[in-house]
């Protein structure tokens, strides 16, 4: 069944890659609610995850053809949307605050506890009532996978401020949850 569904997904590749529009379709189809939930969870609200995920998906169509590996196709589309989802919050005048560099970062461990034990929906409309800069470098780590150097080069901050900006965006969630 595995090798069934990767050979309709290359074939669906190389046609999109010949400019067929019933592939790309289908392919938008496959891709695109995963996509749209990094963007949601990225943007904060509905209607700019929207217009990112079609800008998004615009680049991975006018693209494709550089695509090499068809095995590689979701990373890459993950890739494309995640650069759009920053490039659309630093359009928006991201601001982040540079923190200095001997912050005791010590209790961002201590204090994710009980962050998880919350609902999925009561955190993800926690997390769409926090600043743009928070919420962008909390899903960059926590969704990610970046790592804090990886953000700050992302994101044209410091470490430091990623870290900041990470523990001061779970602080206001946690808030946020308990005044819920």
């Amino acid at each position: 069944m595995k090798s069934e569904q990767q050979t309709i997904h290359k074939y669906l590749i190389t046609k999109s890659k010949e400019g067929d529009r019933r592939a790309q379709s289908e392919l938008y189809r496959l891709y695109a609610g995963a996509m749209y939930n990094i963007c949601r969870r990225m943007m904060g609200n509905e209607e700019d995850a929207r217009d990112v995920l079609q800008d998004a998906f615009v680049t991975v169509f006018s693209s494709i053809q550089k695509l090499r590996e068809e095995a590689t196709f979701s990373a890459w589309v993950k890739r494309i949307v995640v650069n759009h989802c920053i490039n659309a919050l630093k359009k928006q005048k991201l601001i982040t605050t540079d923190l200095d560099d001997n912050i005791n970062m010590g209790e961002e461990v201590d204090e994710s506890k009980g962050f998880y034990e919350h609902e999925a929906k009561k955190v993800m409309n926690a997390i769409d009532k926090i600043s743009e800069g928070c919420r962008a470098v909390l899903n960059l780590y926590l969704f990610e996978g970046y790592d804090h150097k990886e953000i700050g080069e992302i994101l044209s901050i410091s470490e430091s401020a990623s870290k900041a900006q990470y523990c001061k965006a779970k602080g206001k969630i946690r808030k946020l949850l308990e005044e819920a």
